[in-house]
């Protein structure tokens, strides 16, 4: 089966192709990105499959000889990375199509949309699946050309200023990588991942050490782990719902992927787990104290989405088996999660024309299908039994527990703490938004409110502050609008069958996660004994008595 390990690549780079050449017939261009994603994601399916009875699949591009040519290598890491992105990118492009219906602008789409969109996708597969640090490097810098694009999307001047942030910050952080690539190369003559997990061991522990801080420099800026994280929050909140939700779930995790497979495969041994430790530490503590403060939906869902890539760090600084496998899952978690909620912000932005806390309340009444669609997910973040980020959670803390030292017990006592003003802010938001019955501001002289009978399909904004770019709803001013007045007359319009189905089938992949915890946490263990061991991935790239 290693001849499907090139296809997710490939589809979606093929598909980018064919909706560019379609620039001019909008419906072809969404058959063919659903198409395309759709196939990506059995063929992703598949490779799960294979990878878990057969082991790692390989593939040498073009058939060089390692390490001469590029090398990509499917184990059962990388492909349930690439299972859970293909579901979530599949959801959150049908969602964006489903807003284009909504917003009655379909037949006017930005072309470039949707080719962007599936080169995001074949840059994400390609860094999971590249078996080379330079791969790596190639596959981070497709989906991040394609995000610039994504980002900027509407070219208001707030989207323009945050994205230029993200570009400079971006830039520095390949700029660091491509440095730290050039050097190990110096060093060892080789970028293939397998070889250097040889040669590596034989430099000096000094160099060694300088190598790699400069690899979780570069991933750390790309993963946003504290100090490193400030750009986030003034960054995502800005852009479409749907680029919103993809970048929430997916990018940040790139870069945990990749901090991932280079400390356990290129610096085994620990040498920096004090740091990353206390790194964990300050991004899970740190992260969520920045959630509290906020009053924004979407910026306080940034600062938890910071918050909680302390978790998966504090799995990977403990360096065990138990810790890793906690830390894969919670990764499949959080994507899930963390895009259903982004979409639900969205859909709570159209039916109550604002995501500001100060201007909403009453969508429990208004909106019952919608509230549900955001208190399963929130539920999950904030890790309450049985939901499977309880079940990640739980499992960290126990291999943390499991560890004994000091600075794991810290931790541990930080992400108890962390989890628990999590479900602080998500009830905060269930309180202000859904609950209460209506807004502050409608009931003291504030602006003119939306009554009830607002159509989903009409957001709060006048027609002329809205318009959508190839299915995504791009306002042409910030966020803050004109508030949901719940005790409005008459009843309450559905809303839109497309973007109300795509946000439920995350929230039931959400939930499906719960259910099937156990095979998870399965392939997440062998995974993990993989990850430690070396053997298998080195083995698959260098058959037994082949030269490295």
């Amino acid at each position: 089966m290693s001849f499907l390990v090139p296809l997710p690549v490939i589809v979606p780079l093929l598909g980018a192709g064919i909706t560019l050449v379609l620039a001019r017939h909008p419906r072809a261009q969404r058959t063919t990105s659903v198409a395309a994603l759709t196939v990506t994601f059995g063929v992703a399916l598949a490779l799960l499959i294979t990878a878990h009875i057969e082991g790692p699949q390989v593939v040498r591009v073009g058939g060089w000889p390692v390490p001469l040519g590029i090398v990509l290598v499917a184990d059962q890491l990388a492909t349930l990375m690439l299972v859970v992105s293909t579901a979530v990118t599949l959801c959150v492009l049908l969602y964006s199509i489903g807003e284009g219906r909504a917003d009655g602008r379909e037949s006017t789409p930005v072309a470039i949309y949707h080719p962007t969109y599936l080169i995001l996708t074949a840059g994400v597969t390609n860094a999971f699946l590249s078996g080379d640090l330079f791969n790596l490097y190639v596959g981070f810098e497709i989906l991040l050309g394609a995000s610039y694009v994504l980002l900027t999307l509407g070219g208001t001047e707030v989207r323009i200023r945050a994205g230029t942030t993200y570009v400079v910050v971006s830039i520095l952080s390949s700029v660091i990588f491509l440095t730290a690539i050039g050097l190990i190369y110096a060093a060892t003559g080789t970028v293939n991942l397998a070889q250097l997990a040889d040669r590596l061991d034989g430099l000096p522990d000094d160099l060694r050490l300088v190598l790699q801080l400069m690899l979780l420099l570069a991933f750390g800026i790309k993963a946003a782990v504290f100090p490193l994280s400030a750009w986030l929050p003034d960054s995502y909140p800005t852009a479409p719902a749907p680029v919103t939700a993809v970048f929430a779930g997916l990018l940040t995790k790139v870069g945990v992927y990749a901090i991932i497979r280079t400390e356990t495969l290129l610096f085994p041994g620990g040498r920096t787990r004090d740091l990353l430790l206390v790194v964990a530490l300050l991004t899970m503590v740190v992260g969520i104290l920045g959630a509290v403060a906020q009053s924004d939906i979407k910026r306080l869902l940034s600062f938890t989405l910071v918050s909680h890539i302390g978790y998966m760090l504090f799995g990977i600084a403990l360096g065990t088996a138990a810790g890793l496998a906690a830390a894969i899952f919670y990764v499949v978690h959080h994507i899930t999660v963390q895009t259903t909620l982004f979409l639900a912000t969205g859909l709570v932005e159209r039916r109550g024309g604002s995501t500001n806390l100060e201007r909403l309340g009453g969508l429990a009444r208004a909106a019952p299908l919608l509230a549900a669609l955001f208190f399963l997910p929130a539920l999950n973040l904030a890790g309450i039994p049985p939901f499977s980020g309880f079940l990640g959670k739980l499992g960290l803390l126990q291999a943390g527990v499991a560890d004994g030292g000091p600075l794991a017990r810290a931790v541990v006592a930080g992400a108890v703490l962390t989890s628990l003003l999590t479900l602080y802010t998500v009830t905060r938001v269930w309180n202000l938004a859904f609950w209460r019955k209506t807004a502050p501001q409608a009931t003291a002289g504030g602006p003119a409110t939306v009554p009830a009978t607002a159509s989903a399909t009409q957001p709060a904004t006048t027609p002329s502050a809205t318009r959508a770019v190839s299915g995504v709803r791009v306002p042409s001013t910030d966020s803050a609008s004109t508030p949901l007045a719940a005790d409005g007359p008459g009843s309450v319009e559905p809303m839109p069958p497309l973007l109300v189905g795509a946000t439920t089938a995350l929230v039931l992949l959400g939930l499906a996660l719960t259910v099937l915890a156990g095979p998870l946490f399965q392939i997440g263990t062998e995974a993990a004994a993989n990850l430690v061991s070396r053997t298998p991935y080195v083995d698959a790239v260098f058959p037994p008595g082949a030269a490295r």
